[in-house]
């Protein structure tokens, strides 16, 4: 792939995910609405649980198609390539079934461990998805491995665009008649059922007609599949635990925060209430993330195939453009969650009920974004296994961390607990990372970046103190935080350009930005 295609699939694929986290995460907006902040808690408790079961399901099949294709390619070895979508189909299939197994034996205990017995059904449920997800992402892993964004980035939209439409009509048409919240909860969990089982449709349809199939000249066999799935599971297991970071995160929340808060005076309010609190927090970071999340995928196979070339100067390059990319990106974005977390929270949530706790969750957001970068990275440069390894220590150290926290700070430990992992994760993997390839993680230009975005958030930020928005509605709020935020993206373009950070050509590269300029 070359720097301008992996650039083209970069901005489709961030175009794509963009759409598909902005509905993953605002639909919980109008879902706590609907539902109030009980169902949203056992959403949030449930999910991650999935999502670590899903991921491990696969066990990073996607990533490590894309990664051996782009390898086979490279390679001239064409006819390798239909014997690891086979093998690693036939995987999928089997972690899927054994993964939907297991939750649906355990549920009971799993259950217990998160909030109680209400969020067992909707935990029955989601994990449904495993029968038909794993299968799924092995499309996407082999169109991404002949460098097609498209057909990821269009699945991803149709999956989530139905998924969530489905959880809010499902949701609202349980709560006007009057089923409990364990309910609720549960059937909006089919929304991901259905959800999946269209886009793998998709998928599938699009593999028919693709032009990417390339016939291996061997018979299948039980020696092939030896033999190729050694190799994919070799190259998946680190790369699982490497890309579940966030969803493994979730996951050691799901579980020590109610530990913790069963153990605090908290706990009087009802877990899965505060856990819906919680809840908030992580809708909004998804969002801000969303950048990081959609350049890792062509970055992966890009990187394996300028070291399979000895091409270390252009990985150099390819890295430090990804960085400043999302230090331009990601800065603005933490600082600008941080700064207007009041209005924020009374517009979206309804109320201002755990502000500090969005506040905290919202500016640890840039530091999650470079945290799955750098694991990205490292998977792209064959060091998957230390990728692991960093983010292992971290799920070990969120577990004790949480529980302290918690202890002395309640639910605002839990987000302190977050901003304060992410940290250490971003400043291990940039370590790592530059002691195998110097490249240059932090400039000037990086100093200018945060300055700009702390200016910015200071401008836009300090008058939410001054203002009594106990008093506000949510229309009043709405209208505080469009102004906010447009005035504070002026600010910071505005200041990037007085740094000369960046110029007109930047703008022009922006979607229907030319008409304007001009």
């Amino acid at each position: 792939m070359s720097q301008s295609a992996f650039v083209k699939s970069t901005l489709i694929l961030t175009v794509a995910t963009l759409i598909s986290k902005l509905l993953g995460s605002i639909f919980r907006i109008p879902l706590q609405n609907i539902a109030g902040d009980e169902v949203l808690g056992i959403f949030s408790l449930v999910y991650p649980v999935y999502m670590v079961a899903l991921i491990l399901s696969v066990a990073g099949i996607p990533i490590a198609i894309s990664k051996l294709i782009a390898e086979a390619k490279a390679k001239n070895e064409q006819q390798s390539i239909k014997e690891i979508y086979i093998t690693a189909s036939i995987l999928a299939l089997l972690f899927g079934i054994i993964s939907f197994s297991l939750i649906y034996s355990f549920s009971s205990p799993i259950a217990a461990a998160l909030g109680g017995s209400t969020t067992r059904l909707a935990l029955i449920v989601v994990a449904a998805t495993l029968l038909i997800a794993p299968y799924m992402a092995v499309y996407r892993g082999f169109f991404q491995g002949f460098g097609d964004m498209r057909p990821t980035a269009i699945s991803q939209v149709i999956e989530q665009f139905i998924r969530v439409s489905l959880i809010l009509a499902v949701a609202y048409i349980l709560v006007m008649r009057d089923y409990s919240n364990e309910i609720v909860a549960g059937g909006l969990m089919t929304g991901s059922v259905v959800g999946a089982f269209v886009s793998l449709v998709y998928l599938r349809i699009k593999y028919n007609r693709s032009f990417f199939k390339v016939a291996s000249a061997k018979k299948y066999s039980f020696s092939l599949f030896s033999k190729w799935s050694k190799r994919i599971l070799n190259v998946s297991i680190p790369i699982a635990i490497g890309t579940i970071t966030m969803a493994l995160m979730n996951f050691v929340d799901s579980f020590t925060i109610p530990y913790g808060l069963k153990a605090s005076e908290a706990a009087a309010d009802g877990i899965n209430y505060l856990y819906g609190i919680y809840g908030r927090g992580l809708s909004l970071v998804q969002i801000a993330t969303v950048f990081a999340t959609s350049i890792v995928l062509p970055l992966i196979p890009l990187i394996t195939k300028q070291l399979a070339n000895k091409d270390y100067q252009q990985t150099r390059v390819t890295i430090e453009k990804s960085y400043r990319m999302t230090h331009i990106i990601s800065w603005p974005a933490a600082i600008g969650l941080f700064s207007l977390t009041l209005p924020l929270n009374l517009a979206l949530f309804t109320n201002i009920e755990g502000s500090w706790v969005l506040a905290i969750i919202g500016l640890s957001s840039v530091f999650t974004s470079f945290t799955i970068l750098g694991t990205g990275i490292l998977q792209g440069m064959n060091f998957a296994k230390a990728a692991a390894i960093i983010i292992l220590s971290g799920v070990v150290i969120k577990v004790f961390s949480n529980i302290y926290l918690i202890n002395l700070f309640g639910l605002n430990g839990a987000a302190l607990s977050t901003l304060i992992v992410y940290i250490l994760l971003f400043a291990v993997n940039t370590l790592y990372l530059f002691k195998k390839l110097r490249f240059t993680p932090l400039n000037t230009e990086t100093v200018k970046i945060i300055l700009a975005s702390v200016t910015m958030g200071a401008v836009i930020g300090i008058p939410t103190l001054l203002i009594g928005f106990e008093g506000w509605t949510r229309f009043q709020a709405s209208l505080y935080l469009f102004a906010a935020i447009l005035f504070g993206i002026a600010i910071y373009l505005l200041q990037l350009f007085v740094f000369k950070i960046i110029d007109k050509k930047d703008l022009k590269r922006l979607p229907l930005a030319e008409k304007f300029i001009k």
